[in-house]
């Protein structure tokens, strides 16, 4: 258990962030500083920050970002993310808070009196540098990011500090006293007897008789004392023996140590102890950020829940201030791979509100990630981003009920409270590899749990937000209880609370009464269940990561209410089940069409059809196209359409109509059980030499990630064998608008900017038929116009575009003509103009193309 605690500590506290580690780039230069404050409650302490400057590398004045970082890490945390963001073109400070790294001073905890007052003088610091761009008040134009502590960090000075312009918190809290000791339970409202509908408890509600998160607790304590590397313990050795004070309490200031002391001993909250949290806790000013705010959160995080980002959410947004907040694939207990899209987030954050670039991509309100299945050709985890229009708080926009059973149930504490339940191990989801759906280590121990399950759904079940359910506890006294929900199937049980989160509750039973009801809220998450598993609601008493009474009881555990309250967001659509079309892992498609050409070596010209059969005049003929899939569904069944020059086709269905599975044959990827497709009059098979005329966009681009978006598309055009003068690279790299991110690596490229990039990719050459899936993804709406406008020239020049696209606004803009498919069958086909009148006849007015796909297939789903 050793050797794990310290692996987590050293991989999961340190420098707590889920920024992408980037590679440095020899233009931006770091310059170290030791900047001097003076801070305290009465301003008579002395402080000196160890800091780094990075100015942007092309000179000139640039918006300053600050990078705070985690607790137990120091400046050098933050470098490769310092100079990322410098090469963005913004000027970069990052600093060891006080008693971390080189620094001198003690740990506050983010305490108003001291680190707030630190980085506000760091940004005095930061607008007398000639490199620092001011705003018309003569301040600095100045956002701040940070994990963890160092999101805390950019909440509590964006606070107290009003040239703050936007900030990024990540992964941290809105309350440190209900971080500690949270207690997820309420007293139905008089005359409720159902579970909970629609208001959750505020985030610190009963914090006074929360449960001690010890484990939590002893490792972020434990951080703080015990920060100093060998070398530092050297040095401070030579200086003089640690006192009794400094090997107790280690950088902490005195006041901390004590009241950790004292709680840690008797596992309950003093009112010292949660006024000393709630002092460093964002929720107590919130309500004074007038900076824009986007709120990063993990999923999977017991330490800081979802509820923490929620909470300051609302205290913001209450304020009139603008917020939108994300839930991601990580946190505490784990995860790092969704780091790119993190930075994407964050610095179109900045770019809008720091640079005033109103091009830059929209933020939305709310985002989740979701898990799409595993990519078939390199097997890694594939992740969906729902958005909406609005955050819908943990409440959801609707509830379901889900309907519970089960009898009363007796349940004991053991003495000690040992064997105890296990639901987390603090930060082994990291140690684990642990992804989205991954939910860690979770052990009911017999005799101390409760189980309370639904019948078989009938239908998928998203949740998203905190669920609750009503229970009743009888025996005597205060019975300190924990409630978990698992996903459950005909082989498995699964925790659907990632990172092992789990409610810790205290229910008082009154002298006499025998009883008493309590409303247990869940923590927060976005968790799908499918068709015919069940839910299952576990009250145990004890819990591994926290202090639980030594005293053996016992007590009956039962529903008061039969159902659960689960709440939904209808705005959030359900990610489809498999594989999502929009992945970029997989360079199958691009390796087969580069393998085509260098069989040609040049392109084929009308007169060459290669078996006389067909039209050479026409850009793609399908005819009884079939596919089945292994279980004998068919995937596409009896298809036929005939695309002609000139026109830009939007092909278009539901997901499973069968629209990949075409296009993946057009391309010669996959053989058709029955039909055939030609492309200018020649019959497609896998290499086939008219492959040389389709450049292609489908299953995502296969980019090298070391290598550069120029040397990937070099690389490319030269496996086809083709003249580098053929490529017409200043057409297609004028398209993809990447500018000076074309030399960078494309492992640090963004979703949006990978796309793009496969674009031009699929034009090199520009080919006599282009086929692209979903080409918008990841495009801001500027990005989007103008790829519009780019189809639409593409075909008025005599060449042949097919897009498959879910945006049907966009294709009723950008195309000429549309296939409809529907569960591998030709719906309709035709101009989008008849299709259109022909709806406006039958309807009296004007519809739009969603109007028309919907009445195509409403009746065939």
């Amino acid at each position: 258990m050793k050797r794990v605690a310290a692996l987590v500590v050293a991989l999961v506290l340190i420098g707590v962030t889920t920024w992408l580690v980037w590679p440095s780039d020899a233009d931006v230069r770091g310059q170290d500083q030791k900047i001097t404050v003076v801070d305290g409650p009465a301003d008579d302490q002395r402080v000196e920050l160890d800091a780094t400057f990075f100015p942007p590398p092309d000179g000139g004045k640039a918006p300053v970002v600050l990078l705070a970082h985690g607790f137990g890490g120091s400046k050098q945390s933050m470098r490769q993310q310092a100079i990322r963001l410098a090469q963005d073109g913004y000027a970069v400070l990052t600093w060891s808070a006080r008693g971390f790294g080189r620094s001198t001073g003690e740990i506050a905890l983010n305490s108003p009196d001291y680190e707030v007052k630190d980085v506000k003088q760091l940004i005095d610091w930061l607008a007398k540098r000639p490199e620092v761009q001011l705003d018309g008040a003569g301040d600095p134009r100045v956002g701040i990011a940070g994990g963890s502590y160092g999101g805390a960090i950019a909440l509590m000075t964006a606070a107290f500090d009003q040239r703050v312009d936007a900030i990024v918190p990540q992964i941290t809290w809105a309350d440190l006293a209900d971080a500690l000791f949270p207690n997820n339970a309420a007293v139905p409202a008089a005359g409720g007897q159902g579970a909970r509908s629609a208001a959750v408890p505020a985030l610190g509600q009963g914090v006074e008789s929360g449960v001690f998160k010890r484990m939590w607790a002893g490792i972020f304590f434990g951080q703080g004392v015990s920060l100093d590397s060998f070398a530092q313990q050297a040095e401070r050795q030579a200086a003089g023996p640690l006192t009794a004070e400094q090997a107790r309490c280690g950088r902490f200031l005195p006041a901390i140590c004590d009241i950790y002391q004292q709680v840690a001993k008797d596992g309950k909250a003093t009112p010292e102890a949660v006024a000393l949290l709630r002092k460093s806790s964002p929720i107590t000013v919130a309500g004074q950020i007038k900076a824009p705010t986007l709120l990063i959160q993990g999923q999977r995080d017991s330490l800081f829940p979802l509820g923490h980002a929620d909470a300051n959410a609302k205290a913001i947004a209450a304020a009139g201030t603008p917020v939108s907040l994300a839930w991601f694939d990580g946190g505490h207990d784990g995860g790092n791979g969704e780091a790119d899209w993190v930075y994407d987030q964050s610095a179109a954050w900045f770019a809008r509100y720091l640079k005033g670039d109103s091009s830059a991509a929209q933020v939305s309100a709310f985002t989740v990630t979701r898990d799409g299945g595993r990519d078939p050709g390199t097997r890694q985890r594939i992740r969906l981003h729902p958005e909406a229009a609005s955050y819908p708080g943990l409440a959801g926009t609707g509830t379901t009920s889900v309907p519970l059973s089960g009898p009363e149930q007796n349940i004991v504490n053991p003495p000690g409270g040992a064997p105890a339940s296990i639901s987390t191990v603090p930060g082994i989801g990291g140690l684990l590899g642990g992804g989205q759906t991954a939910g860690g280590v979770s052990i009911d121990m017999p005799g101390q749990s409760a189980a309370f399950e639904s019948p078989p759904l009938t239908e998928p079940l998203q949740l998203t937000g905190s669920a609750t359910a009503t229970i009743k506890v009888s025996g005597k006294g205060e019975a300190t209880l924990f409630a978990k929900l698992y996903d459950v199937a005909e082989s498995a049980q699964l925790p659907a609370l990632p990172g092992g989160q789990v409610s810790p509750i205290r229910v008082t039973i009154p002298e006499g009464a025998g009883s008493a009801q309590a409303t247990i809220t869940l923590p927060a998450v976005d968790y799908r269940f499918a068709v015919g598993h069940r839910l299952r609601l576990v009250v145990t008493t004890t819990d591994m990561g926290f202090a639980t009474p030594a005293e053996p009881a016992a007590y009956q555990v039962s529903l008061a209410a039969p159902a659960l309250a689960v709440p939904t967001v209808r705005t959030l659509a359900a990610p489809p089940t498999g594989v999502a079309w929009w992945v970029w892992a997989m360079p199958l498609a691009a390796v087969v069409i580069a393998a085509g050409l260098l069989v040609t070596g040049r392109t084929r010209t009308r007169a060459e059809s290669a078996d006389g059969s067909g039209d050479p005049d026409v850009p793609l003929e399908i005819s009884g196209l079939t596919k089945a899939y292994r279980n004998g569904e068919l995937a596409v069944d009896g298809l036929s359409f005939r695309v002609e020059r000139g026109q830009v086709l939007g092909l278009l269905g539901p997901n499973g109509a069968g629209k990949t599975t075409t296009m993946r044959m057009m391309m010669g990827l996959i053989r058709p059980d029955g039909g055939e497709i030609r492309i200018f009059g020649d019959r497609v098979t896998p290499g086939a030499p008219v492959l040389s005329r389709l450049g292609s966009f489908v299953e995502g681009p296969g980019f090298l990630p070391h290598l550069s978006g120029r040397d990937n598309l070099e690389l490319y055009w030269a496996a086809t064998g083709r003249p580098a003068a053929d490529a017409r690279f200043d057409e297609a790299l004028e398209i993809a608008g990447l500018g000076k991110a074309l030399e960078r690596a494309v492992r640090t490229y963004s979703q949006g900017m990978r796309q793009r990039l496969a674009i031009a990719q699929a034009m090199l050459g520009l080919p006599d038929l282009l086929v692209l899936d979903e080409p918008t993804n990841g495009l801001d709406p500027p990005q989007i116009r103008e790829m519009r406008e780019v189809l639409k020239r593409y075909a008025d020049d005599g060449r042949t575009v097919i897009v498959s696209s879910h945006m049907l606004a966009e294709v009723e803009q950008t195309c000429s003509h549309v296939v409809v498919m529907h569960r591998g069958k030709l719906v309709s086909t035709g101009p989008v103009s008849l299709l259109l009148s022909s709806a406006a006849t039958t309807n009296g007015h004007g519809p739009r193309l969603e109007d028309v796909f919907l009445d195509l297939i409403g009746d065939r789903s």
